[in-house]
């Protein structure tokens, strides 16, 4: 899997009810909620943000409560990966569940600024900074992860797997 895109760039402890608010939850259609990702932390974000682009933050991104609508919402508008200096437990196991590519790397964060162009091949773990020229290495995913992700999610791999018998 590899991306790239625009970066959008926040601090620690983004919480879930900043990447969709509450406010939000009477709906689980996808394109809904990517109406509102971001909206109270960064009311233009939605604005902003093109297919693809890429989102870093600090510390703990995706902290608070369990919904899986934040990562739902972050993928529906447009964002093929997160990369943070460390996520939520919680949101780590629903990105992975609804098909968000996430990766850790504090380094490639703090050379990160808004607006800059990175590159991802989250299969490899290397993260680009094209606008400084820095590369980074992150964890990647072992080789079940990454089929759960590019299969959409655990739901739709789960099913794609069960017709195959």
């Amino acid at each position: 899997m590899k991306f790239k895109g625009t970066a959008h760039r926040y601090g620690r402890d983004v919480d879930t009810d900043v990447i969709i608010p509450a406010r939000y939850l009477n709906t689980s259609d996808p394109a809904e909620l990517a109406k509102h990702a971001m909206e109270d932390i960064d009311s233009d974000f939605v604005g902003r943000v093109k297919p693809g682009d890429i989102v870093a933050a600090e510390e703990n991104f995706g902290c608070g409560s369990s919904r899986e609508h934040a990562p739902v919402a972050l993928k529906a508008v447009g964002v093929s990966c997160v990369i943070a200096k460390s996520f939520a437990r919680i949101f780590y196991r629903n990105a992975i569940n609804t098909g968000l590519p996430i990766l850790e790397s504090a380094e490639a964060v703090d050379d990160i600024s808004l607006g800059d162009e990175v590159e991802v091949d989250a299969d490899a773990g290397v993260i680009t900074n094209l606008t400084t020229g820095h590369v980074f290495r992150a964890q990647p995913f072992p080789e079940f992860i990454q089929q759960i992700i590019e299969g959409g999610g655990l739901i739709e791999h789960t099913k794609r797997k069960t017709q195959r018998g």
